[in-house]
């Protein structure tokens, strides 16, 4: 990965004074603070020798730090927001997840060339490693369905493909009066749309604060017709993309994305993407004679020019960290946005999920089936409490790292799985986690890399789905088995196996396959409480009993595991020990165990350890960042529970989790 330059790069001294005269650069902290990490203090009053004066790009506030600076004749330094920004507009105050901070002029204004321009025009562009990491990127960005303002819905259909996609913009942006543009200029990009695409429909699209109502665009009703259409719904860029057989516009950050959709989009305006090789510039600028790949110009705009921010960190980061925050963003919104209605949740849950779900719009809580489809809401219910009558429902369920401390504990979860298709612990129908790995079998070298450091992460700061830890245990000599032990009663079990049932059976059947082993039997942590069923009698078919040790301290002493489901056959995997199954759990039938249970046979594909790893721990889970509340990526969460900022089983968590049991088995209140 390549990291964000330092100030000095950006011919900067650190630590410099910055003066400022818009309300802005005080008001808005990420603002403030991202420039503060970014070598400026922000200052009032009159600028000294050493001192730079500070605007917000070409904005109507912008002519007093200009007539100051020009007056005083100190360095301007024009800044903007970053093009991967957030979710919704500014306008709608949602903070910036990055800046553009430019002491040549600014990335849209002709007049005089910015410090992109010099980049694109001057930087060799040509190491391998920030071409490979830019290509990973765009491919990233472009699955993640990501934008200036992301609040994108990728299942919205685009109009049939086919037609010709022409961008509107807000009157009076200053991309477009800064290459003198004006409505006639749009006229007349529309104009040479329908030409050169005779019969062909027209489909423009309006920019996001238009339809939000802050400032209008500069297309009209009257400049619609039959063939001419207005598109105002969500639809992710990437999917209009795809269909589109030409793309027009004036200076949209739109066009600079359809670069790397594959288009050579028809430019009307003189914009930063303008001049490379890579579009059809109506009005060249003569000063750009350079011819960049795709790569080069995703590489210089997206990686070397901005001042890119890690929200959960605090500290400034590399576009690769952006683009992962920015897509947990995302996905909360377009899972969430609709609100939900959600069923079978007991009452401790509640809080939690309302902090996951109801970030966009609070969840109902309904348990009786026909109040909550009358709610015209989508529909989730624990996974444990669906009913074959709910087939109508997305399933919910705790993630694979889930907490420092047992969800019979009442510890809320930092990840849960939604799933549309059914659940990652039952064999007997497909699962979207299924899908998943399928999709996962071949990876990308950004992908493969992703999964392969989150692998080394977590073996290195050993973590599992619970960090329960344990006492050490020194163990019998021989080779070890690790027999691992479960709630009989868990639906993993209850559904994903046959023959083997029992916690018993699984001794027996590994004791038959390995008479002259040492087997050592590991309790599930629930059964050890009390709170789960499963208490087993291992004497004559083990040879030592862990209660209470730390898994992975018997993982790293063993040189093989027999499970039914257990998650911890799965943490096996992840740290190169053989595992036998004798159910179906979801990293069985892969390839990657010996599977001695019945596994669907529609589990084909072969994924690596690292693509069964995307799958589960990256793409299938939605995380939650125990500090900052915001919708995160996994590696915050492993962050978060390596260092122990994450909130633990208490005295009070476990009275109530006592009382729930107690109460569960006679009225039902937690169910309620």
């Amino acid at each position: 990965m390549v990291a964000p330059p330092e100030p000095e790069a950006a011919g900067q001294t650190a630590d410099r004074r910055l003066f400022v005269y818009n309300g802005g650069f005080l008001t808005q902290p990420r603002i403030r603070r991202i420039l503060e990490l970014s070598g400026y203090r922000i200052k009032l009053g009159a600028p000294g020798p050493e001192d730079l004066v500070g605007v917000w790009g070409m904005s109507p506030t912008a002519h007093r730090g200009e007539a100051i600076a020009q007056r005083a004749g100190k360095g301007l330094v024009r800044v903007e927001d970053a093009w991967l920004r957030s979710l919704h507009p500014g306008r709608m105050k949602e903070p910036p997840l990055g800046l553009l901070i430019d002491h040549g002029g600014v990335h849209y204004d002709p007049a005089t060339a910015s410090d992109l321009e010099t980049l694109l025009a001057t930087h060799p562009l040509d190491d391998t490693a920030l071409l490979d990491t830019a290509r990973g990127l765009m491919a990233r960005i472009q699955e993640a369905h990501l934008t200036k303002f992301s609040a994108v819905d990728p299942a919205r259909p685009a109009p049939p493909p086919g037609y010709v996609l022409v961008l509107d913009q807000t009157r009076g942006d200053a991309s477009v009066t800064a290459c003198g543009a004006d409505r006639n200029r749009f006229l007349e990009m529309l104009f040479v749309a329908q030409e050169e695409h005779p019969g062909a429909p027209i489909v423009i699209k309006s920019h996001p604060e238009s339809v939000a109502g802050f400032r209008p665009g500069y297309f009209e009703a009257q400049d619609l017709s039959a063939r001419i259409t207005l598109l105002t719904d969500p639809v992710s860029p990437w999917v209009l993309f795809e269909g589109a057989v030409g793309v027009y516009t004036v200076s949209s950050q739109l066009g600079f994305e359809a670069i790397f959709a594959g288009h050579k989009p028809r430019v009307f305006g003189q914009p930063f993407y303008a001049g490379w090789g890579l579009s059809q510039d109506e009005f060249p600028v003569q000063r750009r004679q350079r011819k960049l790949t795709r790569a080069q110009l995703f590489a210089a705009a997206m990686m070397l020019y901005p001042k890119w921010y890690d929200p959960y960190r605090d500290q400034l980061c590399e576009p690769s960290k952006v683009v992962e925050t920015l897509a947990a963003q995302a996905r909360s919104w377009r899972d969430d946005h609709r609100g939900w209605v959600a069923s079978g949740m007991r009452l401790w849950k509640r809080k939690p999920l309302q902090q996951v779900f109801g970030m966009h719009r609070p969840v109902i809580f309904e348990d009786d089936p026909e109040k909550a489809r009358a709610l015209d809401r989508p529909w989730m219910v624990w996974a444990a409490k669906a009913q074959s009558a709910q087939s109508d429902a997305v399933r919910v369920e705790d993630g694979f790292l889930r907490s420092r401390g047992l969800g019979a504990d009442l510890v809320p979860p930092l990840s849960l799985v939604l799933d549309d298709l059914g659940i990652y612990y039952d064999p007997t129908r497909p699962s979207r986690l299924e899908a998943l790995i399928d999709q996962r079998s071949e990876l990308r070298p950004d992908q493969e890399a992703r999964a392969q450091a989150l692998v080394t992460r977590l073996v290195q700061e050993r973590l599992t789905k619970y960090n329960l830890g344990g006492e050490p245990a020194a163990l019998p000599d021989g080779h070890r088995i690790l027999v691992v032990g479960q709630v009989e009663d868990d639906a993993s079990v209850t559904t994903g196996t046959t023959e083997v049932r029992s916690n018993l059976a699984l001794l027996q059947a590994a004791r038959a396959a390995h008479p002259t082993a040492t087997l050592i039997y590991k309790p599930h942590p629930d059964v050890e409480a009390g709170l789960r069923d499963g208490a087993c009698d291992a004497t004559g078919l083990a040879d030592y009993v862990a209660d209470r040790a730390d898994p992975l301290a018997l993982v790293d002493q063993v040189q093989a595991v027999w499970t039914m489901t257990s998650l911890l056959g799965f943490e096996a995997l992840l740290r190169q020990v053989p595992v036998t199954t004798l159910g179906a759990p979801f990293y069985a039938g892969w390839g990657l165990t010996r599977d001695l249970g019945e596994v669907p046979p529609r589990r084909r594909a072969r994924p690596t350890l690292a693509g069964l790893v995307h799958a589960a721990l990256i793409d299938y889970p939605r995380y939650i960042d125990p500090k900052t509340g915001l919708p995160c990526p996994v590696e915050v969460v492993v962050d978060r529970l390596a260092s122990g900022h994450v909130q633990r089983r208490t005295a009070t968590n476990r009275l109530l989790a006592k009382l729930q049991g107690l109460l569960a088995g006679h009225t039902g209140l937690w169910r309620r």
